[in-house]
């Protein structure tokens, strides 16, 4: 229990610099996910469950994307579809805005074993030859940005944005990441390939287990 308590305290209250509403909590360690092994564990569970999070994080991604990015539907990645259809209200409402009107659909699509993104029959039609906004709850190598877009395109899917709560990486393969906090919120922030991992080399034990769920301690 001792190093459960030891963890628990490295808790860290970051808050976004030009909405102080907006915040998570961040714990410093040594953590796996299923593509890497990173230096922070970033807990946006707040923010994706608190209606009120939820609607200003909408607010917030949606500044750089209304009036300029065409979108028809929304792919909600990593349990955001609460802040997903927050944000397609706010690109859909105003008067001058490239999306003013539109019925954005916003969806939640399953996964295989392989992560990647399955659409039903009754969903495709959603997304072939339609504007996507893929969103994510955060972004650290880019590779789970790389896969959706691999399978939004077999599904025949324009994908024009991706966007997230945190994002480590600006773009990822020329698709810029529209993200509330960078870098620069988390400047310890490390991501590494497991067999690259520095944590791991110099004989830190790993934390715990980490997805967008939340963390199971090791």
């Amino acid at each position: 229990m001792e190093g459960v308590i030891i963890m628990e305290n490295r808790k860290q209250r970051i808050q976004a610099m030009q909405n102080s509403r907006i915040s998570f909590d961040v714990i410093e360690g040594h953590f796996v996910t299923s593509n890497s092994h990173v230096s922070s564990y970033v807990d946006m569970n707040e923010i994706k469950s608190n209606f009120k999070s939820a609607k200003e994080a909408a607010k917030a991604l949606s500044v750089g994307i209304y009036g300029v990015i065409p979108v028809d539907t929304i792919i909600c990645l990593e349990g955001t579809k609460m802040i997903g259809a927050f944000l397609a209200e706010e690109l859909s409402e105003g008067v001058h805005g490239i999306n003013t009107g539109n019925d954005i659909m916003v969806i939640s699509p399953e996964f295989n074993s392989s992560n990647q993104i399955i659409l039903r029959d009754n969903l495709q039609p959603m997304v072939r030859d339609r504007n996507v906004l893929l969103l994510a709850s955060s972004v650290s190598s880019g590779k789970s940005i790389v896969q959706a877009a691999e399978c939004l395109a077999y599904y025949g899917g324009k994908l024009m944005a991706a966007a997230a709560i945190f994002s480590d990486v600006d773009n990822v393969r020329g698709l810029q990441i529209h993200h509330i906090f960078g870098h620069d919120d988390i400047p310890s922030y490390r991501s590494y390939k497991q067999e690259e991992c520095e944590m791991c080399r110099a004989g830190m034990k790993i934390d715990a287990i980490v997805n967008s769920f939340g963390y199971s301690k090791l």
